[in-house]
């Protein structure tokens, strides 16, 4: 009878070192679960991130950059201190920032940010309330480096914001950025101030250098109720507000957002304005064009639903006044629209279309023969088509001269018969069915 044989050695061994790698790995796992956790729990029970305000980024044009001393002849915000307030379209607990160097092409260094609420409440405020400065960090820390091209998003920060508050945000750069490439959104409507210096808790900026521009910041994010969702505007200068009010928060998406928020079926339900002067749907204007930018300026987003689009003038007006040329951009606008609803819709966002207001009588882009004025007419007609966007907004109707339907009404246009004044604004606001906005949840 042969006696039992024994495990050799060696196999003792990798059987243990087997079990104690199995051991270690599920440790690390539970350590890597447990370390995921409290991000995902920071957003608490029925809370999710919804951004609350965003400017899109552009890159500075030469006029637009900050005045001297700010700019020398290769850095720009060097030693200085920016401060400005935005607008929040919802309310939460909890909020975080987004600076932006997406056109930069050297890093952007930042020393120490704050945010606080201004002085009475008040947009373009250079004074906050007292007792309000909170610092901003990343990652822990109070200082943070923008990548070229990048963006660089805020440690989550217990500040409570009431939805159509103003908040300020203030953030030193002892370096500057080491080129002119600095990326900004000039058209504000809203003052911001400069200061050499880091005066980030400072409670007020005596002697600082007024601007309406906003620089390097371009969102916040806030820590809302589940329900919360968001409806972004693309668009052109007459959804970014030329002709509106400085600090007068009077835009069209201003005064639509105030139309949601006073009704309790949509006050939760924020606005994100996201356009600029001079942008088109096909080709880069001011800012890159819209089939470029929509990944990050809608699709990225958090917590939108719903996207307005608006825009197309400054395609029809930039093509030249030919039958073939109109025909064409015509041609490219419809399938450009397309696109932009095929690509939100697989994001599961609705997308309602504006049709293009009137621009007879102005000295940019009316045309003897019509043929802008022709070629508007047929992108209206097929945006007015059911069954290409998940609804219409008749912008043009609202806003037309009934005895001249080529223009706007006079008492509504800024003095170009192009862009809107705040009164004509209204109109538009007043012209979005606050229904289309039930949540699409």
């Amino acid at each position: 009878m042969k006696s039992p044989s024994r495990t050799p050695l060696a196999t003792v061994l990798s059987t243990c070192v087997l079990v104690l790698a199995l051991a270690v790995t599920a440790s690390a796992l539970t350590a890597l679960v447990k370390r995921a956790q409290p991000a995902t729990a920071a957003a608490g029970p029925g809370r999710h991130w919804v951004n609350t305000w965003t400017g899109m980024p552009q890159l500075t044009e030469p006029a637009n950059l900050p005045p001297a001393p700010y700019t020398g002849e290769k850095s720009v915000l060097v030693d200085t201190t920016l401060r400005q307030t935005v607008r929040v379209t919802a309310g939460g607990p909890r909020i975080r920032l987004r600076f932006s160097n997406a056109y930069g092409d050297t890093p952007l260094p930042l020393t120490a940010v704050t945010v606080a609420l201004p002085r009475d409440g008040r947009a373009g405020a250079g004074a906050v309330e007292p007792g309000t400065v909170r610092r901003v960090t990343f990652a822990g820390r109070d200082s943070t480096t923008v990548p070229v091209g990048a963006q660089m998003v805020s440690d989550p920060l217990d500040f409570e914001l009431r939805a159509g508050s103003e908040l300020t945000v203030t953030a030193y750069t002892a370096r500057g950025q080491a080129s002119l490439a600095l990326t900004s959104h000039p058209g504000s409507r809203t003052t911001s101030y400069l200061a050499h210096g880091d005066h980030t808790r400072d409670p007020d900026l005596p002697g600082a250098t007024a601007v309406d521009h906003w620089y390097l910041l371009s969102d916040v994010e806030v820590l809302a109720s589940g329900r919360t969702e968001a409806v972004a505007l693309v668009g052109d200068s007459l959804t970014d507000g030329r002709g509106s009010t400085t600090n007068g928060n009077d835009r069209w998406p201003d005064q639509f957002y105030d139309r949601l928020h006073g009704n309790p079926a949509t006050s939760d339900i924020a606005v994100l304005n996201q356009a600029a002067g001079g942008n088109r749907v096909l080709n880069d204007g001011l800012g890159p064009n819209v089939l470029a930018r929509l990944d990050r300026d809608v699709l990225s987003r958090s917590g939108v639903a719903w996207l307005i689009l608006f825009e197309g003038v400054n395609d029809i007006g930039t093509a030249d006044a030919t039958p073939e040329a109109q025909r064409a951009v015509t041609d490219d606008l419809i399938a450009g629209y397309r696109q932009i609803v095929v690509r939100a819709h697989a994001q599961g966002i609705r997308v309602y279309g504006a049709t293009l207001t009137p621009f007879g009588g102005s000295t940019l882009y009316d045309d003897p023969a019509g043929e802008r004025e022709a070629a508007r007419q047929r992108v209206n007609a097929w945006i007015r088509t059911p069954g290409h966007f998940d609804a219409v907004l008749d912008f043009d109707r609202a806003v037309r001269d009934p005895e001249a339907p080529d223009r706007l009404r006079p008492a509504l246009h800024a003095g170009d018969w192009l862009h809107l004044n705040p009164e004509g604004y209204g109109v538009l606001a007043a012209a979005v069915p606050a229904g289309l906005f039930r949540h699409a949840s």
